[in-house]
């Protein structure tokens, strides 16, 4: 069977683009022939960011067969139809279009509408989203024309099969967990666990005591990792745990990874240029609260008097690097204001990592409180620090983790996409 998995190709920074290569690998071991297609550019050029992987070293792709061609640029509808004409040459017998952006819908739509005359593929889109974190007025439009033209869906959680159900309200879907097809012409959606980033492997002769003095952690360590946005809500995680190390002193916060806008090289000119354009079409377009490009957390720290309970590692995270933040923490933090299934919370659990996570999206569908991890209300801090102190005087059994992890497993995920025989 051959297959293309459309995305981010593996050089790009981001759970997207692990995502993906973790499934184009995962296709492979299942006996498939597999071609990632990638963007040329992780996001529109007018985000002022690059996400070019430039620090990572490790080679994900080494030891397969698996081609990456970086063809499509969002900007460029000449590459819209390269795309299309290089995809139909291949002759796959799936597509795979990873879904995470709203602005992918103006390319998407047009590629796959042009996919579907001109190739014999089952075209699917794994969605890790439908609804946008940030509330763009052209947000629904994008979604509705990007997502149309396609065979099957894959959601992570039943709140995304409900907000597929709500984009296309008109439509009826055939939905299950198995990966059956439907026989009557309904789309199906498929719910499936986001797998486990096994891409991340502990690293058996790490030094854990050895590290944690580096890094100046104490007894209990919780993490934040990651991206900093504010739809994940560090400043919440900051100002529960202040609560929290007012009553304690043996319990450290590390917080790895880059701030998603404070971190702009605003040296450059094009930077800057558009920095100030993407500025103004978020002025026009989504609401006041929901602009984050002055949101910066990390000066809660000292604000708070945290600089000797927190540890803060503010750059990227080289995938090298990956396994020790999480090898020497006792549970990850997701106090998220919003959530799709989320790939930190994937990693945590390729370490046996218990989560702490607000009671929003799907984590109440993957998180079992006091089970493997703990739940607190969303944007309630007294009840977020509640949950840390919890935590740690009713530890959560790393088995209870491994145990509740073992449906989101690649193989079965890569079994229901492969089983593309319909059903009734």
């Amino acid at each position: 069977m051959k297959i293309v998995c459309f995305g981010p190709g593996p050089h790009f920074k981001g759970g997207i683009s692990n995502y993906n290569t973790s499934l184009a690998k995962s296709l492979e071991k299942n006996g498939a022939t597999v071609h990632i297609v990638s963007w040329t550019q992780q996001y529109p050029a007018i985000i002022p960011r690059d996400f070019i992987d430039t620090a990572s070293k490790l080679d994900f792709l080494e030891g397969t067969q698996i081609k990456v061609t970086y063809l499509t640029n969002y900007n460029n509808p000449v590459s819209w139809k390269r795309t299309v004409d290089f995809i139909s040459s291949l002759q796959p017998d799936i597509i795979i279009f990873q879904w995470a952006i709203a602005l992918q819908g103006l390319p998407l739509g047009w590629i796959t509408r042009k996919l579907m005359k001109s190739s014999n593929a089952e075209i699917i889109f794994d969605c890790h989203l439908v609804v946008q974190k940030e509330a763009s007025g052209i947000d629904r439009y994008f979604s509705k024309y990007g997502l149309a033209a396609a065979h099957t869906y894959i959601a992570h959680a039943y709140k995304t099969v409900d907000e597929l159900k709500q984009l296309f309200a008109e439509k009826d879907f055939l939905i299950n967990e198995t990966g059956d097809r439907s026989l009557d012409g309904r789309q199906t959606i498929i719910k499936l666990y986001h797998p486990i980033y096994d891409l991340f492997k502990p690293d058996p002769g790490l030094d854990i005591k050895k590290v944690k003095q580096e890094l100046h952690l104490k007894q209990y360590v919780f993490l934040f990792f990651g991206f900093i946005r504010k739809y994940k809500g560090l400043h919440n995680v900051i100002r529960a745990f202040k609560i929290v190390a007012n009553q304690r002193n043996d319990v450290s916060l590390l917080i790895a990874g880059e701030s998603f806008w404070n971190t702009l090289d605003k040296k450059r000119i094009s930077t800057r240029i558009k920095s100030n354009l993407f500025k103004w079409a978020k002025a026009i377009l989504l609401k006041q609260s929901a602009n984050e490009q002055d949101y910066n957390p990390l000066e809660l720290i000292e604000e708070l008097g945290l600089k000797e309970q927190v540890t803060v590692v503010n750059r990227f995270i080289p995938n090298e690097e990956v396994p020790k933040y999480f090898q020497v923490s006792d549970c990850i933090v997701l106090y998220y204001l919003t959530a799709t299934p989320s790939g930190v919370e994937s990693l945590s659990y390729n370490f046996d990592l218990p989560v702490l996570a607000t009671r929003v999206g799907h984590f109440p569908e993957t998180i079992h409180n006091g089970y493997n991890g703990y739940l607190a209300d969303a944007e309630n801090i007294d009840s977020m620090a509640k949950q840390m102190l919890r935590f740690i005087d009713h530890p959560v059994s790393r088995e209870n983790v491994r145990e509740s992890t073992k449906q989101m497993s690649w193989d079965n995920y890569v079994k229901a996409i492969l089983n593309n025989e319909p059903s009734v």
